[in-house]
């Protein structure tokens, strides 16, 4: 599960400041920046990903040593959640929301994203194309060069190295992978450094651009209560993420500021 130890992480120098949120290192970036370092990030060919990150999955891979791992391992953590990016503007970084379909729309839709060639890895059957139909209309200098709907089950051995083989013969400049976390984190640290690609998790990106779920009003995304939206939406399945996780979230986040707060006063005495 674990990354490649052997390749030298662009976290080891990160371009950007970061900030920890529950062990997990989050890039200090605005859309236009992170857009640019993943285009930049096409010259060297390097395999690499990129987790995009908002309270449920912050939680549930700060909670095991092993997930912690691949989330320390992306080479770049964006800050999806609103309580992300107040976190990170608490300790005086200019950081602002990048998250994952707003990151999409504007490397599919905007240079230098358009410039670059781009994979669709996930969705229900059917739901890559869709996306490639979609975004081909908006821009006619758009590369989509590949596209590919996984199994909902685990890949046998035989099944992955064929679908990286596909990523690979294809060029793909980046993967936009949308399997939910942390699935696709897992996928992605196990498989990202065998391609030459930049690997991007962006889950419900891939429902929300095709249309089969609507998003929620520009006003609830900038208030920090777009997860209002999608748990009304889907209450049967994100009902765990938005009732225990986002609570789990406050909780160890207060507890944790307590802590320091109780180790700097020791510090000063």
């Amino acid at each position: 599960m674990s990354p490649d130890r052997n390749k030298k992480s662009p976290l080891e120098q990160p371009p950007y400041e970061t900030f920890e949120v529950l062990g997990i290192p989050i890039m200090a970036v605005s859309l236009d920046k992170a857009s640019e370092l993943i285009a930049d990030w096409s010259n060297d060919k390097i395999g690499r990903y990129v987790g995009v990150r908002e309270v449920a999955s912050t939680v549930a891979l700060s909670e095991t040593s092993e997930l912690l791992n691949v989330a320390r391992g992306a080479a770049m953590n964006v800050p999806d959640g609103m309580p992300l990016v107040w976190i990170g503007r608490r300790r005086g970084l200019n950081v602002s929301r990048t998250c994952g379909p707003d990151l999409m729309e504007q490397l599919l839709t905007q240079e230098p994203g358009v410039s670059l060639k781009h994979f669709f890895y996930g969705g229900k059957e059917g739901v890559a194309d869709i996306l490639k139909q979609k975004f081909s209309k908006r821009s006619d200098q758009l590369q989509v060069v590949g596209t590919h709907c996984p199994p909902f089950r685990e890949l046998t051995n035989e099944e992955n190295e064929a679908v990286l083989e596909k990523i690979k013969a294809s060029g793909a400049d980046v993967v936009w992978v949308g399997i939910s976390s942390p699935k696709q984190d897992i996928w992605m640290a196990q498989n990202a450094h065998k391609t030459q690609a930049t690997m991007i998790g962006v889950g419900a990106a891939f429902d929300f651009h095709s249309g089969s779920i609507k998003r929620a009003p520009k006003w609830m995304q900038r208030s920090g209560l777009e997860f209002l939206h999608r748990l009304c939406s889907e209450p049967s399945r994100l009902w765990r993420r938005y009732l225990i996780m986002a609570p789990r979230f406050v909780w160890r986040i207060t507890i944790g500021e307590k802590k320091e707060n109780a180790d700097e006063s020791r510090e000063t005495r």
